[in-house]
């Protein structure tokens, strides 16, 4: 079933972009780059999200939408080849290629510009069962190449991006609170990467530090929701995590969970060579 929300409790599978309160302050030390907006009619605002910042797909071309073929948005994934694109394994498992679609460059959810491919073929690491045991990771093979610049995603030996207190940066449609509204445009906030060992504190045995990473603000007030799932996070630009579950959103000791792309990077690197 499509959309389903991010994993665990009241946070299930995230699924686009939540970014909640306080992300303002965030992003300003994280600046965004600078870009065009996407052309709208005239007097078009776009809808408010508790936090985080509008943004474009001019400014982050690899931001991908995932539809069903109805063009229902319900996951988020990052280009990082002309016809690969990474996203959570639980946003696809056991969904078939024809169902899927891929949009980019499309700032607007209720949008008509960019480019939409069908899905010529899904991997999902084949010992994924569930976000909290792990390995919710996978690489969608596209029909159509996309004509935006991709994603540059970190190596198997770039741990230090997960040092504690770096900020890194997420993007999506997802909702504007738990259980909220989404938001019809692209939105960014940044997070703090959080210690292995407060995120073990938070979720205990859920928590398995070799495929998981955390990011977030002790204090909550700043995440990803529901709707992000598969979605980026991006540390220096480099796609270092994938958005994938956590307890509640925005929550006070709840980080959001995102997918430890060093761990997989070689897995997806032959996904994208094949």
């Amino acid at each position: 079933m499509f959309g389903l929300t991010r994993a665990r409790r009241t946070r299930g599978r995230r699924t686009a972009a939540a970014l909640a309160a306080g992300a303002a302050a965030a992003t300003a030390l994280l600046a965004a780059p600078t870009a065009a907006a996407d052309p709208r009619p005239s007097g078009a605002a776009p809808r408010p999200v508790v936090g985080g910042t509008p943004t474009t797909t001019t400014a982050y071309p690899f931001v991908m939408q995932l539809t069903d073929d109805a063009g229902n948005q319900f996951c988020g994934g990052t280009l990082v080849a002309a016809t690969k694109v990474v996203t959570a394994a639980h946003c696809v498992a056991g969904e078939s290629a024809a169902k899927l679609r891929v949009v980019g460059g499309r700032t607007y959810l209720d949008g008509t510009d960019g480019t939409v491919s069908a899905v010529s073929g899904v991997w999902v690491d084949p010992s994924f069962a569930d976000p909290t045991s792990g390995d919710d990771v996978a690489v969608l093979t596209l029909a159509t190449a996309m004509p935006y610049t991709p994603a540059k995603y970190v190596s198997a030996q770039d741990t230090g991006v997960y040092a504690p207190g770096t900020l890194a940066r997420v993007l999506g449609w997802g909702t504007t609170s738990e259980n909220g509204g989404s938001s019809n445009q692209l939105r960014t906030a940044t997070v703090p990467v959080v210690k292995d060992t407060d995120c073990a504190n938070a979720y205990g045995s859920d928590f398995v530090a070799s495929d998981m990473v955390c990011a977030g603000y002790t204090s909550g007030g700043v995440d990803t929701c529901q709707g992000d799932s598969g979605g980026p996070l991006l540390v220096g630009g480099v796609l270092a995590g994938i958005t994938s579950w956590g307890n509640g959103c925005a929550a006070a000791g709840h980080p959001g969970v995102y997918t430890r792309m060093t761990t997989f990077s070689s897995q997806v690197a032959e996904q994208v060579a094949a």
